[in-house]
């Protein structure tokens, strides 16, 4: 006979939180978002903490290299998605540790004999004036030459002009050499009253351009997660349990700090024995996530089979149909409490913490808050990081509105099989995501601001100033269908936004 649970599916969008007493202690400037990423021995601290609990999803509309440098620089981590060839998820991961910050790698670059009409389509599309001009016109060519804004005028000059005619040539370039540090850069630019500084290496290669604009900018990235010692941006990246004794080796040649098993359904004997080959062939050096689960069976499962970090959550993605395809999941609120009962239960019996993620459900930035509380140690999401410029999809029109490509891992346009990998053939059977749009929201880091300044309040709300003292102390009520609409705006008029 089938097992009953007595509990009902709960979502995030079904509870409150209550306050707590706000003490004078509770001020947002005094609230820490650090937070465990792996496991660890209770009382001590993790190998590597969060300074935001906000991690990227494992999805090709969402977690690039461009991405993953601008969470890193304000908290986060991203995990670069796996559903790529090998060598270039890799390249991703070298890209994300070789970043400096203010040295920004070009990605507007031309060769000479391109014409200005190849230049007005590079502004337009990249929204960057400044081009480099190399050999091969690649981010990395011998630089020959530098474009700007001041070198041409679009409604007089003949779009057919060679760009060689009238770039600024090396010869009249200031540069740098690589090796030189930040200061000396804001230096020579200072000196020489310079918008942009190229850095090249011996051979003339175009390294980094150093802008003006970025003077202050590794002064305003007070949360940036990086290695302490080469002080080298962190980054993870995900892995299937197909080709993972390839891709293993491979992203850790690229330097990538920690792995994530990605999968709508992780309580499986694959992810058992990836984790176990991992483990066997790396030990302890090498940490690695698994998931996801929504059970207390699920969590024990994996842990034991030596997961660093267990992922929470099936079916309640926004861009996820897996519940109504197949009949699986649980409500994210119910399996975020459930696994977070099982963590706790196992930190007590073993001495060890194994952090839990939980993906997929937050609808609403409170959401956020409620599901730290309940349990989550950190947050895995897709949606609110698509809808940023730092994301890889494209930004288009509809209408009068801009949005952003945000697609499923499950979706036909993934082809990414290896999530949903049930052992047979090579392919996706059925589709468990959707392919959509997103509304465009602007930078990351305004948009961050906002949220992180919304959880922060919230927790001293409820009288607390770290996530682990909202996790013991927080009250949470549910509420009823009534409440919900009362808890908006209601029996007014409300003005037209304009």
């Amino acid at each position: 006979m089938a097992v009953y649970l007595d509990d009902v599916s709960r979502t995030f969008g079904e509870y409150l939180l209550i306050p707590g007493l706000t003490t004078k202690e509770c001020l947002p400037g005094n609230v820490s978002l650090q937070t465990p990423l792996v496991k660890h021995r209770t009382g001590e601290k993790s190998q590597i903490e969060l300074n935001i609990p906000f991690v990227s999803a494992i999805m090709q509309a969402v977690s690039d290299d461009g991405l993953a440098i601008e969470l890193a620089r304000n908290g986060g981590l991203s995990f670069i998605f796996g559903s790529q060839p090998i060598a270039t998820q890799a390249e991703m991961v070298r890209k994300v540790k070789k970043f400096k910050a203010g040295f920004v790698v070009s990605d507007s670059n031309l060769k000479p004999d391109n014409t200005l009409a190849d230049v007005l389509a590079l502004v337009k599309r990249t929204g960057h004036s400044t081009i480099g001009v190399t050999e091969d016109g690649t981010p990395n060519g011998k630089l020959l030459g530098m474009v700007t804004s001041r070198d041409y005028r679009e409604g007089k000059d003949d779009h057919n002009t060679l760009v060689k005619e009238f770039m600024t040539p090396f010869s009249k370039l200031v540069t740098g050499q690589l090796g030189i540090t930040l200061s000396e850069c804001n230096n020579i630019i200072w000196d020489h009253k310079l918008n942009t500084l190229p850095i090249i290496d011996k051979n003339q290669n175009l390294q980094y351009f150093v802008f003006r604009k970025d003077y202050d900018s590794h002064h305003e990235n007070p949360y940036e997660l990086s290695d302490p010692v080469d002080k080298k941006l962190l980054v993870g990246a995900g892995i299937n349990s197909r080709d993972y004794k390839d891709r293993v080796p491979a992203l850790i040649d690229a330097g990538v700090d920690v792995l994530c098993i990605d999968s709508s359904d992780g309580y499986s004997e694959w992810q058992s024995d990836t984790l176990r080959w991992i483990k066997e062939n790396y030990g302890d050096k090498v940490k690695v996530g698994a998931g996801n689960v929504v059970d207390a069976e699920g969590f024990n499962y994996l842990v034991e089979a030596g997961a660093d970090f267990i992922k929470v959550g099936i079916g309640g993605g926004s861009i996820c149909i897996t519940r109504e395809q197949k009949g699986i999941g649980r409500g994210q609120a119910t399996a975020i409490i459930d696994v977070a009962k099982a963590r706790d239960e196992y930190a007590a019996k073993t001495g060890y913490y194994v952090p839990i993620c939980s993906d997929g459900g937050l609808v609403h930035d409170y959401h956020m808050v409620l599901a730290l509380a309940m349990g989550a140690d950190f947050l895995m999401m897709g949606r609110y990081f698509a809808r940023f410029d730092e994301s890889p999809s494209k930004r288009l029109r509809i209408g009068n509105n801009y949005v952003k490509e945000y697609w499923g891992e499950g979706s036909n346009r993934a082809q990414n099989w290896q999530r949903y990998d049930m052992g047979g053939s090579e392919s996706l059977k059925f589709e468990e995501g959707v392919d959509s749009y997103v509304p465009y929201a602007g930078k990351m880091k305004d948009n961050l601001a906002i949220t992180l300044g919304k959880i922060k309040s919230t927790m001293c709300s409820c009288g607390t100033i770290t996530i682990k003292q909202l996790q013991c102390n927080a009250k949470i009520t549910l509420v009823s269908s009534t409440s919900i609409v009362e808890g908006g705006a209601h029996d007014v008029i409300l003005k037209e936004q304009n």
